[in-house]
């Protein structure tokens, strides 16, 4: 297979945490929208499949931001990410998933196996002496983690912040205890205005919020007053990662001729861009529309449902008719739809919100949907089909009672997780599974090819 160049080394962080909540989104949105204003090439990627983050990643870097989990990718497809991405950038950062630790694969393992120094952040509020102690077993439990240095997040104070600094051990310091160089980055201020705001998913979408610049710059302003954000282009190299050109893997263009149709807009905005891409790869063109704004489908070949927000949108998308009938038409021409998680969602009977209250739906699909006051599912999944596996994840706050009978059921990837059900009824074929396009083409272009008479 050919290659596409060599080795190619770019400063590389990835930014990982004790927890959830401490802060990862926030430090790697302001470091990339800092370095991005002061005209550097910044490209951020998320590990696992997070949907919600990447929004303001790519409003803080300007460029797509793509998912890398070991298990969900596997480890050429991330190395050639990566590889192209460095190619091309001044600087990468990679926002861990959970804890630095968490997850079977966990962020550490990617940092283990790709060499990529590793930039700590530590909710630091109500904490002082705890502080040093937590950047200890961070940096030493795993023997062989490359580390770069500590942030500390939510300070109270200049003294605060003295007393965190005073209280890391000079030996998880480096060899300069207090400076730059030896791994003490600086902490930011508690301040509210520094938050983004969440909801039930996540991160509530970058896009849907007027400030969101305004608040990216706060952040970026306020990194600007840390050694971490004082540092020049010379100063990065000191975290430079070498990435290997991985060799390419053709992909039959087995969609080609044909357009998609994809739902995009606030209760549609579940895409990884990397799917699109896979699509592209299959020779596949798109036609976006919006079922919240009751766009009908356009003239295609095939309808992506992505998943997203179809609980916040009920009343409009039951209120849309024009975009129901020509779903609806659509279907009825045996042409395929596939549907995912959220997007599969309005095709149902009913959709039964968090209060209570019960919206009709497009009554494609029959069955009720009904929200959950918890997370109903959570984790890695994967679909063996006739082309093979294509691997995937499930998220979702919702359940769904129908009589179809589930044509196929989805693998957990660890042993914690629940199969989920793969519905089909004439072209329509619809599930919780999240699918990964890009660990399975051929398995995906099925997706869009299968038609009922």
């Amino acid at each position: 297979m050919p290659v596409r160049s060599c080795t190619v080394g770019c400063p590389t962080l990835l930014i990982a945490a004790p927890a959830s909540g401490q802060g990862k989104t926030t430090v790697t949105a302001a470091l990339a929208r800092l370095c991005a204003r002061q005209g550097r090439r910044v490209r951020v990627f998320k590990c696992g499949p997070d949907f919600l983050d990447p929004h303001w990643h790519q409003l803080a870097s300007g460029h797509p931001v793509h998912n890398l989990d070991l298990w969900l990718n596997g480890e050429e497809d991330i190395r050639a990410r990566l590889h192209e991405a460095a190619l091309n950038s001044d600087l990468i950062l990679i926002e861990g998933v959970m804890g630095l630790f968490d997850g079977d694969p966990s962020a550490a393992d990617l940092a283990v196996k790709l060499g990529i120094p590793v930039l700590a952040v530590i909710n630091a509020g109500s904490m002082a002496g705890t502080f040093g102690a937590l950047v200890h077993g961070l940096r030493h439990y795993r023997p062989g983690l490359p580390w770069a240095g500590v942030l500390a997040n939510r300070v109270a104070s200049e003294g605060h912040e003295k007393m965190l600094q005073a209280s890391v051990r000079g030996d998880d310091l480096g060899t300069e205890p207090g400076g730059i160089d030896a791994g003490w980055l600086g902490g930011l201020r508690r301040d509210a205005g520094f938050s983004l705001p969440e909801r039930h998913l996540g991160l509530t979408v970058a896009s849907e919020l007027p400030d969101a610049m305004a608040r990216l710059d706060a952040l970026a302003d306020a990194m600007a007053a840390t050694p971490l954000g004082q540092l020049d282009v010379a100063g990065w190299q000191r975290w430079a990662v070498p990435f290997d050109a991985q060799a390419e893997r053709p992909v039959a263009p087995l969609l080609s001729g044909r357009t998609v149709a994809v739902a995009r807009d606030a209760a549609f905005c579940f895409t990884y861009p990397a799917n699109l891409d896979t699509l592209r790869a299959l020779g596949a063109q798109f036609a976006f529309f919006s079922p919240v704004a009751d766009e009908p489908v356009p003239d295609c070949d095939a309808v992506w449902l992505p998943g997203g927000y179809p609980e916040l949108h009920a009343p409009a998308l039951a209120a849309g008719t024009r975009c129901r009938d020509s779903l609806a038409a659509h279907i009825a021409a045996g042409k395929p739809v596939w549907a995912e998680c959220g997007g599969m969602m309005p095709l149902f009977d009913g959709l039964t919100l968090a209060d209570g209250r019960r919206v009709s739906m497009w009554g494609l699909l029959p069955g009720e949907v009904a929200m959950q006051p918890r997370l109903a599912a959570l984790g890695p999944q994967r679909w063996d089909t006739e082309q093979g596996e294509l691997r995937g994840h499930t998220f979702h706050y919702s359940l769904i009672t129908s009589p179809l009978v589930p044509s196929a059921q989805t693998a957990p990837g660890n042993r914690f997780g629940k199969p989920e059900a793969i519905y089909r009824q004439g072209p329509v074929c619809a599930s919780y599974f999240h699918a990964w396009f890009a660990s399975n083409p051929e398995a995906t272009a099925q997706l869009f090819l299968q038609e009922t008479a």
